[in-house]
């Protein structure tokens, strides 16, 4: 596939680049997105949330009743899980909600991430992306220029850029990763993806490394 490189001002530069079809045309895998998605997500929950067993509840343990003759159950103590602010029955305890995702299983997806992006022409190729200081209102400028204002962008840049990424934090829906941070759920979440020339030539090298 073969797109035009646009500058900042969102006008063609005379440059075309073509975008290797092993990583940009292939066959997209959904159930390896959807794993790699899952992963993303799984990995980054917390896992901490915690409800009191009956034998982690402060309360007396003195038994509340006669054993007989009362008319209903053998009562137990205040921790019952049945009594008002006793324990809680399978209440959730810390644990680990990450797993394993082979490497080609995750590389398999981001192609077929980057893929779809490619098929439905959400692809936008810039020359360079620098500002000389961090300002929302450049950004904006730019994303107005390259038609994606108000939609889900996100931007590949080589490398970190400290006033592109402050200059795009305060704008909604707006992402920045570089090509190491690259993953499918940065991609799926997006209804545009904005490279510069340098990030697709660092993606195809590690995507081929």
């Amino acid at each position: 596939m073969e797109l035009s490189i646009l500058n900042m001002a969102g006008k063609e530069t005379g440059k075309k680049v073509v975008l290797n079809d092993a990583i940009f045309a292939i066959e997209p895998n959904d159930h390896a997105i959807y794993l790699d998605v899952k992963q993303y997500l799984a990995n980054n929950r917390q896992g901490t949330a915690k409800a009191k067993q009956r034998s982690e509840n402060a309360h007396s343990t003195r038994k509340l009743g006669r054993q007989k003759g009362g008319g209903g159950a053998r009562p137990g103590d205040l921790k019952s899980p049945v009594r008002v602010g006793g324990g809680t029955i399978f209440g959730p305890v810390p644990r680990d909600y990450s797993f394993k995702l082979n490497k080609k299983v995750k590389q398999l997806a981001r192609k077929s991430a980057l893929s779809l992006r490619a098929q439905n022409n959400q692809i936008v190729v810039l020359d360079t992306l620098a500002f000389d200081a961090p300002k929302t209102k450049a950004m904006l400028e730019v994303m107005n220029n390259l038609q994606v204002a108000g939609k889900k962008v996100l931007f590949v840049l080589p490398e970190n850029n400290y006033n592109v990424i402050k200059s795009a934090s305060n704008i909604q829906r707006t992402n920045v990763v570089t090509v190491n941070e690259l993953n499918t759920y940065a991609i799926m979440n997006s209804s545009a993806v904005v490279m510069t020339e340098n990030a697709i030539a660092a993606i195809e090298a590690t995507f081929n490394a």
